[in-house]
């Protein structure tokens, strides 16, 4: 499938600080891709790189096949939707959804066509006369969305959209941004901090710590395969439990305190006498019978969603449950747990690389 956006060896530096290092990315014709990752990890500098608001230090960039190293922005056709959305105050809707277009010289009434077969789109036209202060924050956004659509550009560039907006409108406008894309083809570029919006918006993920990409690829292969710890403890809510424990006679003594030593039978390469981290995700792990259980946690904390049960143990470190059902738990009684053979992670202590691993 063609190419749209491809970046090769790309850096970037401001004087010493290396901001973005060694950046390969290809992202697809009409594919959805989320950078995510921590504050200060490079996503924005990526994303205002590919719109030409940063400039590359060394590597390439390719937008539908053509170099772009030094293009300015208004030669990329590329539209930014901005987290704070960026509307002209003294301009109607129709005005602000219009402008790209009337700067570049098209009529008023092929303008007016086009912002009014928009607003249709995206569910505008009843508020194509108002101005941006009798707007609410998701219609604030979806007019941003409109102006960016209007101009039918080569991609969409999303910097934290949706950050400014309540949790349940944020829900909604996830749901928005992701049938738009789908009902337009676009290609679309979406930067987050937050790991669910990536998960449940995009096609293609990106993970990044200062400045690298430490993994990408389809939102449940991360979730599944993490390459390492950082990745396992970034995706997936809540997150993923990490328990150090040493190889002691072909057994893994968890180092969990206080309490006596808890073991698991696993076959992993990791040598007598050497430490390791479990990982395990609080969703994957369930309460049994304490004949069956590898687990014994006493509960130091209890919350209720009314479907669901979350325990967080007394113990360091603590450990998140989640159970799919209401549960009656008293602080301090012991639950027994177990999980499902496939779901165990372990990770290299040093280089906190995942390792492989057959539970038994």
């Amino acid at each position: 499938m063609t190419q749209q956006i491809e970046l090769s060896g790309v850096n970037k530096y401001y004087g010493a600080y290396h901001a973005l290092r060694n950046i390969d990315l290809a992202i697809r014709k009409g594919s959805f891709v989320a950078l995510v990752g921590p504050s200060g990890c490079g996503k924005s500098t990526l994303l205002r790189a590919l719109a030409g608001l940063e400039s590359i230090s060394t590597g390439d960039l390719f937008i539908a096949g053509q170099r772009m190293n030094g293009v300015p922005p208004r030669k990329r056709d590329l539209a930014m939707v901005f987290q704070s959305y960026a509307l002209y105050p003294h301009m109607t809707v129709e005005e602000n959804l219009t402008y790209s277009l009337r700067i570049r010289g098209v009529k008023r009434a092929e303008a007016r066509r086009a912002a009014e077969e928009v607003a249709a789109t995206t569910g505008l036209s009843h508020l194509l006369r108002r101005y941006p202060r009798e707007l609410s924050g998701g219609q604030r956004q979806r007019v941003a969305m409109s102006r960016a659509i209007i101009r039918h550009p080569k991609a969409f560039l999303f910097d934290e959209p949706l950050s400014n907006l309540d949790a349940a409108l944020r829900v909604h406008m996830r749901k928005e941004i992701r049938t738009l894309h789908d009902r337009l083809g676009a290609t679309s570029v979406y930067v987050t901090h937050d790991q669910v919006e990536a998960m449940t918006m995009a096609d293609h993920v990106v993970v990044m710590r200062q400045g690298v990409i430490e993994q990408q690829g389809a939102p449940l292969d991360l979730y599944d395969r993490p390459v390492n710890r950082f990745v396992a403890g970034f995706i997936g809510s809540p997150a993923m439990n990490f328990i150090p424990a040493v190889r002691r006679g072909g057994e893994l003594h968890l180092d969990l305190r206080p309490g006596p030593v808890q073991r698991l039978a696993v076959e992993a390469p990791v040598r007598e006498g050497e430490g390791v981290v479990i990982g395990l995700r609080p969703e994957h792990l369930r309460r049994v019978p304490e004949a069956q259980a590898r687990l014994a946690l006493p509960v130091g904390a209890i919350e209720s969603t009314g479907s669901s049960t979350y325990l967080v143990s007394d113990t360091q470190p603590e450990i998140n449950v989640v159970i799919g059902e209401r549960l009656r738990v008293a602080r301090g009684e012991t639950v027994f747990l177990d999980f499902d053979r496939d779901n165990l992670h372990l990770f290299d202590t040093g280089s906190e690389r995942r390792l492989d691993t057959r539970p038994r």
